[in-house]
C-alpha cells in the first residue's frame, strides 16, 4: 500500500525544533525528507543537545528527525549547490528554517531556484519573516512567548510573567510551515508553478491570539491572568481543588452547567437567576464559585470523574509522567518504538494525523550522512570515486 505522501521529496536545509518538528509530520505521512547537514558543523546543532548524547546524535535529535534522510552537503561551495541544484530538479519543495534574510543570500528561495525546477515550492520558517527589518533577527520560542503577550496572559492574577512548559510557538510555526508546504505543492502539481511559503514565528503567535486579539483590536478589551486558569469569559470553565488532587471542570455550553448541577445535586443552581447564562454566571462568578469550591473540595478527583465523565467536560490535573503512562496511548499509536543502533528501542510520541487504511512505519533518525553515497547514487549517478574526490574536498 502507498503512503499519504510517499510521492513527495522535500529538501530541508533546517535544524533544533521548529523546522524538524514541521518536516517530521511529513515524513511520518511518507514524504522523503533529505535533510541537508553541513559537513562543516557536525549537522543539525541538535545531534549535540544533551541528555542521552553520543557523538553526533541525542535524544532530542531523535525525536524531531525520524524518518528522514541525512545527506552532508556544503552548500557554501560550488559544487556543494551544483549537486543541491540537481536534486531541485526531481524534488517536490526546499524547506529551511534559517534566519530570515538567509534564505535569498543562501540561494535557496523561488527566485533563485525556479531557472532548475519551475515547480519547486519553497518554504521559509524563521523567527521574524524573509521581508521588513526584524528579517535579520534571530529568534526562538521564550523570546516571542515574551514579546506577544503570552507570558502577560499565563498564570494566576498575581504571578509574574509565565512561560508555557511546551515550546508551543515551535511547534505550532512547525506544524503551519508544513500546511504552507503541501498547500504550495498542491497548487505546484495543478499550475506547473511553484511559489515562496513564508512562515514566522511571530506570525503564528499573533495568529494564535486569534480571539483575545479581535477583542482587543475591536473593543479594547485586555484579558487579564485568571485565578485557577479560568477561561476569561465561561464560567465554570476552571480548575477546582478536590480532595486528593485537582480537576478540571470546563462548562462550554449551557447544557454541560445544567449537567454540572444534576450531578452535584444542585439543580436550583441551574434555575437562579444569578447563574443561569453565560452572562449571569459571568457577572456573578465570585458568587457562583464561592458556593462550587466547597462542593467540588467534598469528593476526590476520581470520584468526580465517575460522575462527570460523559456527561460534563473534565479531566483530571496529572504529570507528565501519568499523562505518557497512560495505556490508551499505545492503543492510539501515539506511544511508537523505534530501533536505534545505540539506544536501542526509542519510545516516542507518534504523529497526530492518522489516515484510515495506512500503516506507518517508523526509522530512527539518520546517522550524520548516512545516506549522502546512496542520494548521489541512485538520484544523480555518481560514481563510487566521484564521491570520494568529493568527500576529500570538503564537498560532502
Amino acid at each position: 500500500m502507498t503512503r499519504p505522501l510517499d510521492d513527495v521529496r522535500i529538501l530541508a536545509v533546517s535544524q533544533f525544533g521548529a523546522g524538524p518538528y514541521g518536516t517530521l509530520m511529513l515524513a511520518d505521512l511518507g514524504a522523503e525528507i533529505i535533510k541537508i547537514e553541513d559537513p562543516g558543523t557536525n549537522g543539525d546543532v541538535s545531534r549535540g543537545v544533551p541528555p542521552s548524547t553520543i557523538e553526533n546524535d541525542s535524544l532530542y535529535f531523535q525525536c524531531f528527525n525520524r524518518n528522514k534522510r541525512s545527506l552532508q552537503l556544503n552548500l557554501g561551495t560550488s559544487e556543494g549547490m551544483e549537486i543541491f541544484h540537481r536534486l531541485v530538479k526531481i524534488s517536490h519543495g526546499v524547506f529551511n528554517n534559517l534566519r530570515g534574510d538567509v534564505p535569498a543570500k543562501l540561494g535557496i528561495t523561488y527566485d533563485s531556484l525556479k531557472i532548475h525546477n519551475p515547480a519547486i515550492v519553497c518554504c521559509s520558517l524563521s523567527a521574524y519573516g524573509r521581508t521588513g527589518t526584524a528579517a535579520r533577527m534571530p529568534g526562538y520560542d521564550p523570546l516571542m512567548q515574551a514579546s506577544e503577550g503570552y507570558m502577560s496572559l499565563t498564570g494566576g492574577p498575581d504571578d509574574g510573567p509565565i512561560k508555557c512548559g511546551v515550546s508551543v510557538i515551535d511547534f505550532a510555526a512547525g506544524l503551519a510551515a508544513a500546511f504552507g508546504m503541501m498547500a504550495g505543492i498542491h497548487s505546484a502539481g495543478r499550475t506547473g508553478v511553484g511559489c515562496d511559503v513564508d512562515v514566522s514565528l511571530r506570525d503564528t503567535a499573533l495568529s494564535m491570539l486569534n480571539y483575545y486579539a479581535v477583542w482587543y483590536l475591536n473593543l479594547g478589551r485586555v484579558p487579564e491572568r485568571m485565578a485557577d486558569s479560568s477561561h476569561s469569559v465561561l464560567t465554570p470553565a476552571q480548575t477546582f481543588r478536590t480532595r486528593d488532587g485537582h480537576i478540571v471542570i470546563f462548562c462550554a455550553k449551557e447544557k454541560f452547567w445544567e449537567l454540572l448541577c444534576a450531578a452535584l445535586d444542585k439543580k436550583d443552581w441551574a434555575a437562579d437567576p444569578r447563574f443561569r447564562d453565560f452572562a449571569a454566571r459571568s457577572k456573578n462568578k465570585t458568587e457562583l464559585l464561592a458556593l462550587l469550591h466547597p462542593v467540588i473540595m467534598e469528593r476526590t478527583t476520581a470520584e468526580w470523574l465517575t460522575l462527570l465523565e460523559g456527561k460534563v467536560p473534565c479531566a483530571p490535573v496529572r504529570t507528565l509522567a501519568e499523562a505518557l503512562d497512560d495505556p490508551a496511548l499505545v492503543e492510539q499509536e501515539m506511544i511508537v518504538e523505534v530501533d536505534h543502533p545505540h539506544f536501542g528501542k526509542v519510545r516516542e510520541v507518534g504523529s497526530p494525523v492518522k489516515f484510515s487504511g495506512d500503516t506507518p512505519e517508523h526509522h530512527a533518525a539518520p546517522a550524520l550522512g548516512a545516506d549522502t553515497d546512496s542520494i548521489l547514487q541512485t538520484y544523480l549517478s555518481y560514481s563510487v570515486s566521484q564521491i570520494a574526490e568529493l568527500r576529500a574536498r570538503g564537498v560532502i
